[in-house]
C-alpha cells in the first residue's frame, strides 16, 4: 500500500469590508492617536464602538473619546508568536479597559515575561510610527506608571480624510492529508487514469472516493476505473477573473459524470465556446502539461446523452 499522502496548504485571501459611521470614526481616531469609544442608552461607554446596543439593539451613534492608558483586566502569554501577530517576540495577549471606558479592548503587551504581567496593572498606547486609520496603528500596549493629563469627552467623529474601508488579509496555515482513499486516487490521475471506490452494499461508485460510502455509512475498498470520457450534467457560466488564475472570462465550470460512475466531479469545460456548452455534452479529458491530472475536459464530438442517462446525477 503506498504511503498516505499529505502536504502544507495555505489558504489566504483579502477581505474587503466598508465601514459604517462608528468604526469609520473609530479607525480614523486611530490613525489621529485619538481613541473613540460609543455610548448606550444606559450610559456604559463601549471601546471598540459598535452601531447597535449590545443590550437593547438599539442604534447608537453618540461618540466619546477615551483614554490612550487603561488597565489590564485580563491576561495570557504569547511564548511563541507566530505570522501576522502584533510583535516578533513573546508577549501577552490582553484586556484592557481604557480609562473612561466600561469594556475591555483586546491587543498585545510588550512585556519582558510573563512575570511582569498582573491583572490591574497600567498599560498605554504605543502607537505604530505610521498610521493609516487600522487596529494595527495601536502598535501595541507597553507599562505606565504615569498619569494621563489629555482632557477627554464627547467626540464629534469627524476627521479630515476619513477611512471609509479597510482591507483585512484572512490567512490559513494548514497540513492536509487527503486519507487513503484519495491517496490512490492521486496516484492513479498521476498515470491518467481515474479510479473510483464501490459500495460494498448499494454498489455505487464514488469519484473521488471517499474511503465510506455517505448512503450506506460503510467503508469502501474495491478499486474500479472510470471515464476516460463523461457527460455534463450540469454547469454555470463564470464571468468574473479570479486573481492568479490565468484563464480568460468568460469560461464554464460543470459537473462532469465519467462512465462508470455514481457521482458528478467539478471541471472546467474547453474547447468549445462557452454558449454552447451544454447538460448532456459528451467530454473527455486534457491532461496537464506533465499529465498529473486532467486541466479541462472538452467535447468528443459524440451525440449528446439522453437526459434519462444522467439525471439522477445533477
Amino acid at each position: 500500500m503506498a504511503e498516505v499522502l499529505k502536504a502544507p496548504l495555505v489558504l489566504e485571501f483579502p477581505f474587503t469590508r466598508s465601514l459604517g459611521p462608528v468604526q469609520s470614526a473609530f479607525l480614523t481616531g486611530l490613525r489621529e492617536r485619538v481613541v473613540l469609544g460609543v455610548k448606550t442608552g444606559d450610559g456604559r461607554t463601549l471601546v471598540p464602538p459598535v452601531e447597535y446596543d449590545p443590550v437593547t439593539a438599539e442604534e447608537i451613534r453618540d461618540l466619546v473619546e477615551v483614554g490612550a492608558t487603561g488597565t489590564v483586566t485580563t491576561w495570557a502569554w504569547n511564548h511563541e508568536p507566530r505570522r501576522g501577530q502584533p510583535l516578533g517576540t513573546p508577549f501577552a495577549w490582553v484586556l484592557v479597559r481604557l480609562d473612561g471606558a466600561d469594556t475591555a479592548l483586546l491587543h498585545a503587551l510588550d512585556a519582558p515575561g510573563p512575570e511582569a504581567v498582573h491583572t490591574g496593572m497600567r498599560v498605554r498606547v504605543r502607537w505604530a510610527e505610521e498610521r493609516v486609520g487600522a487596529i494595527t496603528d495601536i502598535a501595541c500596549f507597553e507599562p505606565y506608571e504615569g498619569d494621563e493629563t489629555r482632557q477627554l469627552g464627547d467626540h464629534t467623529g469627524e476627521f479630515e480624510s476619513m477611512v471609509t474601508g479597510i482591507v483585512a488579509p484572512a490567512r490559513l496555515d494548514y497540513v492536509y492529508s487527503p486519507g487513503r482513499a484519495q491517496t490512490d486516487y492521486i496516484h492513479a490521475l498521476s498515470e491518467q487514469r481515474t479510479v473510483g471506490e464501490r459500495c460494498p452494499s448499494c454498489r455505487k461508485v464514488y469519484v473521488p472516493p471517499r474511503g465510506a460510502c455517505p448512503t450506506c455509512g460503510v467503508a469502501t475498498a474495491e478499486h474500479v476505473e472510470v471515464g476516460p470520457r463523461g457527460t455534463v450534467t450540469t454547469f454555470c457560466i463564470v464571468n468574473i477573473k479570479a486573481k492568479n488564475l490565468d484563464i480568460e472570462v468568460p469560461y464554464v465550470y460543470a459537473h462532469i459524470a465519467l462512465d462508470g460512475a455514481d457521482l458528478a466531479l467539478h471541471g472546467r469545460i474547453g474547447g468549445i465556446p462557452y454558449d454552447q456548452v451544454r447538460m448532456g455534452l459528451r467530454v473527455e479529458a486534457v491532461w496537464s502539461e506533465g499529465g498529473r491530472y486532467p486541466d479541462h475536459y472538452r467535447p468528443t464530438g459524440e451525440p449528446d446523452a439522453d437526459y434519462d442517462v444522467y439525471k439522477e446525477l445533477l
